[in-house]
């Protein structure tokens, strides 16, 4: 009986053998064909690394466009600080212009309400001749006395206070230099020859024109003529 088990065992032993050998011939020739089991986690590893080159590209192009976006809004920016800056300049020239105006208009205002230095007569006593006939007829046409400084720059400057004085280039005449000289005749036959009829003459015309002999006085020296 024993005898009968071992030579069982060694057949089986045999067949395993063989089988073994014929499974490791097998794999053997399909290795030699060329035929062999890929790596699957290698393959799953650069299938997973491969499309990671993509994402990168086009956040480095958001980048770069994000970087032109800035640099577009901040010439826009810069372009509207200048607009505003400029703006505010001419505000601000505009402004200066307009109080230097201002401050023009208030001066010539003043100068012709007083556009000479000096002392205020305290009456018509004070002068002789045709300037003391001046003052007179000047207080009767209502102005006061601090007027006539001016209404004798104004006189000075025309004739000298002469009542002959003739302008041999347009003819003008007397004291106040009536151009045509017989306008003064709305105040007296006697114009050419009396003073005080051209005064009275000339004070109409300046109150007339002007309102007051400073204020003749005034645009006499701005242009030249009153």
């Amino acid at each position: 009986m024993n005898r009968l088990w071992s030579r069982l065992g060694a057949r089986t032993a045999a067949v395993a053998l063989l089988s073994a050998g014929v499974v490791g011939g097998f794999q053997l020739g399909n290795r030699d064909q060329g035929q062999h089991v890929p790596d699957v986690a290698g393959v799953e590893q650069v299938a997973l690394q491969a499309p990671q080159v993509h994402p990168v590209k086009e956040r480095a192009a958001e980048y770069q466009e994000k970087l032109r976006d800035a640099a577009v809004a901040e010439a826009a920016a810069e372009r509207k600080r200048r607009e505003e800056a400029a703006a505010a300049s001419r505000k601000t020239v505009r402004a200066a212009a307009a109080e230097l105006a201002k401050a023009k208009a208030k001066a010539k205002a003043a100068a012709a309400a007083k556009p000479y230095d000096g002392p205020i007569p305290e009456s018509c006593a004070e002068f002789t001749g045709n300037r003391k006939i001046g003052c007179a007829e000047m207080l009767n046409a209502g102005f006061e006395i601090d007027q006539f400084p001016c209404l004798d720059k104004l006189f000075t400057k025309e004739s000298g206070w002469n009542h002959k004085a003739r302008n041999p280039s347009s003819g003008a005449y007397g004291i106040p230099q009536a151009l045509p000289g017989s306008k003064m005749a709305s105040k007296g036959d006697d114009w050419e020859t009396n003073p005080a009829t051209q005064i009275r003459w000339g004070l109409g015309y300046i109150k007339g024109r002007y309102q007051t002999p400073c204020k003749a006085w005034a645009y006499m020296q701005e242009v030249g003529w009153y």
